[in-house]
Formats: C-alpha cells, sequence, structure tokens
C-alpha cells in the first residue's frame, strides 16, 4: 500500500470527520461495505472500519464532541454488491445464454472461499440500473467503462439479479426481516 492511501489512515481520525458529516447531514440509514469489503481492497476495508466506528459514535455526545450534536442513525447496511455469489451468478447466466462473459477474469481474481453474504434486505431496482450505470461512470478515477462490472449484458442482470442486496449490520428501530426497503420501519 502506497504511504497516505485511505487504508492507511488511523481509523478514529477519519471517524471523526465522518461522525462530523453524519451529524451535519442526520442521515437515517448508512450503507458501508462488509469487513471483506466487498472484495479484499483495503480502501474498502477500512471504509467499512471507519464507517461502523463512525456509525457508533455518531450518537454518543462524549465521542468527537468537535464533530456536533450527536445524532443517532437508526440503521447500518452492508452493500452486497460486488460479491462473488453476483459475479458467479451472472457469470453463469450469461455463458448459459451463449454470451462471453466478462465476469471470468473478475471471478479469477476474487477468493473462492469467501461465503456468499446473507442479505437481509434486498431491492427491487431493475428499472434504475441505467441511473446506477451513469453515478458509477461519473466516477472515472474509479471504473473503467471498458472493463469487469461494466461489460456485463444487463438484460440478463435484469433478469438474474434485479435487485442491489443489503445485510442489515445494526438497528435501533423494530424490523421484520427479510426487507424489502431500507428505510422499513422508519416511516
Amino acid at each position: 500500500m502506497p504511504d497516505g492511501c485511505f487504508a492507511r489512515r488511523p481509523v478514529e481520525e477519519a471517524a471523526g470527520r465522518l461522525v462530523a458529516s453524519i451529524r451535519a447531514f442526520r442521515p437515517h440509514v448508512v450503507v458501508t461495505y462488509d469487513e471483506t469489503g466487498g472484495y479484499p481492497h483495503p480502501d474498502h476495508i477500512r471504509t467499512h472500519e471507519v464507517t461502523v466506528a463512525a456509525f457508533d459514535a455518531a450518537g454518543d455526545a462524549g465521542r468527537h464532541p468537535e464533530a456536533g450534536p450527536p445524532w443517532q442513525p437508526a440503521k447500518l447496511y452492508y452493500h452486497g454488491a460486488l460479491s462473488r455469489a453476483w459475479f458467479q451468478t451472472m457469470h453463469d447466466a450469461m455463458t448459459a445464454r451463449g454470451l462471453e462473459s466478462p465476469m471470468r477474469e473478475v471471478l479469477a481474481e476474487l477468493p473462492a472461499d469467501v461465503p456468499a453474504p446473507e442479505f437481509s434486505t434486498r431491492v427491487s431496482c431493475a428499472d434504475h440500473f441505467p441511473v446506477r450505470d451513469r453515478a458509477l461512470l461519473a466516477h472515472a478515477t474509479q471504473i473503467d467503462p471498458d472493463a469487469g462490472f461494466m461489460l456485463h449484458d444487463r438484460d440478463v442482470e435484469r433478469e438474474v439479479w434485479p435487485t442491489e442486496d443489503y445485510h442489515l449490520a445494526r438497528s435501533h428501530v423494530p424490523v421484520t426481516l427479510p426487507e424489502d426497503d431500507l428505510f422499513a420501519g422508519l416511516r
């Protein structure tokens, strides 16, 4: 890892900055990567660590008092994107249809022994895949439009995995699982 990269930042220092944002914006729901980072990317793993620390600290007036008045988000989710299960499902569906699978290379890079994520919440969003894709492509330094995730057939995705998936990691409100809405229990 290069010096100065996010993965090397002290968790509490970065969490304090995120606590300030949570207290300023007052979200009811916070979403982050799971402890694997979605795939073992050091910055994603640190994002998980920082977000969990900030979620736990944001409602505690005694922690990071410089970050403003306390605000406790109600729910913390781990996003299921980038899971080996998703890449494998897409690969299998594309090859079964005689399509070239851009997932083959991605699967070769992912650890084979990662357990499938346990999703508590699946949000139907197939109609919004074009918006999701445009949002991803707006991060030009992070997303290659000609590689990996961006190359799969969206019609196949709509058919075999039409949801964005999450694991409810913490909740300060009563919930009934499974959910189909990140804001379930908050209205």
